[in-house]
């Protein structure tokens, strides 16, 4: 069972000359820390930045609305306006803290990860549902999806 992996593993390298495997823009050494600072920067971000400045915004709408400086909906109320106004807070604060989570991954040693280009949306859409990089855990999916997609045809056969 354990040359299973391996034969399937080595044909479908063979089989797929075209498919150029990209390294993984995340070395090994950094992959737990590099998951734990995207944890901490997405807490960090909803507590400190989003949530504070998503109220403080409807808040700050909500009484432009009573004093009379905006109008009122004549259906819903204010209601649209301060949902916008939550919802506006809410992203700039989200997109604010990006550059704190930068520094954050600068000073673990990852600052050319943002050089490269592996955060921009065209590196991975290059690539049409493929694996994108290569892991251990990766190897492991692709080559799990590729037996289990080529027992049918054996046993129908």
């Amino acid at each position: 069972m354990a040359s299973d992996p391996q034969q399937a593993a080595g044909q479908s390298t063979s089989s797929d000359p075209q498919k150029i495997p990209i390294r993984c823009p995340i070395p090994p050494e950094h992959r737990k820390q590099f998951t734990k600072i995207v944890k901490e920067c997405n807490e960090e971000s909803f507590w400190n930045r989003a949530l504070p400045l998503s109220i403080t915004s409807m808040i700050a709408t909500q009484a432009l609305i009573y004093t009379g400086y905006l109008s009122k909906n004549k259906r819903f109320g204010s209601l649209p306006k301060v949902a916008l106004a939550g919802i506006l807070g809410f992203a700039v604060g989200k997109i604010s803290y990006a550059l704190t989570c930068k520094r954050k991954f600068e000073k673990l040693g990852m600052h050319n990860l943002f050089e490269t280009g592996a955060f921009d949306p065209a590196f991975f859409a290059q690539f049409d549902k493929q694996c994108p990089h290569i892991c251990e855990e990766c190897k492991k999916k692709c080559t799990k999806d590729k037996v289990q997609g080529a027992q049918p045809t054996t046993q129908s056969s």
